[in-house]
């Protein structure tokens, strides 16, 4: 079964689209504090959706690929250790913290959380666009 990619291609687009704007210093130094912490707000949501959508990716190519039997109801990192072995992913580790920084989005109401948050998401936009270039290569 071919998975059908396209919101995962849109979702990480997204997430590279903005992290670049708001990594462009000159540009978020022509906003004023509020403008700049709605974007940062903006990221951490796009983060969300798009950690979500690539976990599910994962698991329904695991599934597919290696059977639905070694999939259910297994924990987020066995998911993420059957990726690795399966060369979607190459740090379960990193795909680890991605899920611990996705937990505390409920909570970036609070700065220093927010501030994690968004680090973890700037580092994800790479893991998540390898993610798809992997599910793309192996899609079939």
């Amino acid at each position: 079964m071919i998975l059908e990619l396209d919101s995962l291609r849109k979702a990480t687009a997204s997430l590279d689209e903005i992290m670049a704007r708001i990594h462009d210093r000159k540009l978020m130094e022509s906003f004023d504090a509020v403008v700049r912490n709605g974007l940062k707000a903006g990221a951490i949501q796009n983060f969300e959706f798009t950690y979500e959508l690539c976990w599910k990716f994962m698991k329904r190519w695991l599934e597919h690929n290696i059977g639905p039997t070694y999939v259910d109801g297994i924990t987020r990192q066995e998911l993420f250790r059957y990726a690795a072995e399966n060369k979607l992913i190459a740090d379960v580790q990193k795909w680890m913290d991605y899920h611990r920084a996705r937990n505390m989005t409920s909570h970036t109401y609070n700065a220093e959380t927010a501030d994690e948050v968004f680090n973890a998401a700037s580092e994800f936009v790479a893991d998540a666009e390898a993610l798809l270039q992997q599910l793309e290569a192996h899609n079939d």
